[in-house]
């Protein structure tokens, strides 16, 4: 019972600071809840006051604070909104630097799974390259570098399932093109081998369904894909699937120019 009075006088206290006209007295209470990281009632108190404080000394911290407050309770849209509000307004603040970093923080945690649309996360990583420009020696670079890697892996994956995504549904000319194009893209990538090989593999299954005019030029591109990949991969879990796969190509080359040999 006497935590539950406690309880009750603090939600009366602040109720009663919520209807209070007392600027000053909100702030410094929503400091203390901020260091209790009582989060929720310091951003409803910062949202009262912050832009009456505008041309005050205190007018900047408690617009960092307000964006923070947001940020811990995982409402990243404001959170965005108002630390880039900060950066943009206080650029040489002390503040700035971690501002810019948490404006970024914001939208990496909007970035969705990388079955949905990217869109956040390109933007994510535009803010945080953004951030290393303005602050390369930046005690967060080393923690903005591995988030930029670890989104540019997402967008990667996201790439690389679509192009697989033609493989598994047997469109083997779309997929050959898909994969290509991944490839070019995505040299780099840890995907980059598995795409390699089932390039060749959807070039080949297209050229086997090729009309017999279209064949033999088909086939010689899925050989050019067989060089690349042993050439970039030469010892590829793949490779025995590769091989097998070229020596289908070569007898099918092989029984196509006889025949176009016999017709002619």
């Amino acid at each position: 019972m006497f935590c539950l009075l406690l309880l009750a006088t603090g939600c009366s206290n602040f109720q009663k600071l919520l209807k209070s006209n007392d600027v000053s007295k909100k702030y410094q209470a929503a400091l203390e809840y901020y260091e209790q990281e009582e989060y929720y009632r310091a951003s409803q108190l910062l949202d009262q006051v912050t832009d009456l404080m505008a041309g005050t000394e205190e007018a900047e911290k408690a617009q960092f604070y307000r964006a923070k407050s947001h940020y811990m309770q995982g409402n990243y849209i404001l959170s965005d909104a108002y630390f880039r509000s900060f950066f943009t307004t206080y650029p040489r603040s002390p503040l700035a630097e971690e501002a810019m970093f948490m404006q970024a923080q914001s939208l990496y945690q909007q970035s969705p799974s990388y079955e949905e649309d990217q869109t956040p996360t390109v933007t994510a990583i535009e803010a945080y390259e953004e951030f290393l420009v303005r602050y390369p020696n930046s005690e967060f670079a080393p923690q903005v570098n591995k988030t930029i890697e670890e989104l540019y892996l997402k967008l990667d994956k996201k790439d690389f399932n679509q192009a697989r995504l033609y493989y598994q549904l047997r469109y083997w000319r779309s997929a050959a093109v898909a994969l290509n194009n991944f490839l070019q893209e995505h040299a780099s990538s840890p995907y980059a081998e598995e795409a390699s090989f089932l390039r060749l593999d959807a070039q080949y299954r297209f050229a086997l369904e090729s009309v017999p005019d279209k064949q033999e030029e088909r086939f010689d591109q899925a050989v050019d894909y067989f060089q690349a990949f042993v050439d970039m991969y030469p010892d590829s879990k793949y490779k025995r699937e590769a091989e097998r796969v070229y020596e289908a190509v070569q007898s099918s080359l092989a029984s196509l120019r006889k025949s176009n040999q016999q017709n002619s």
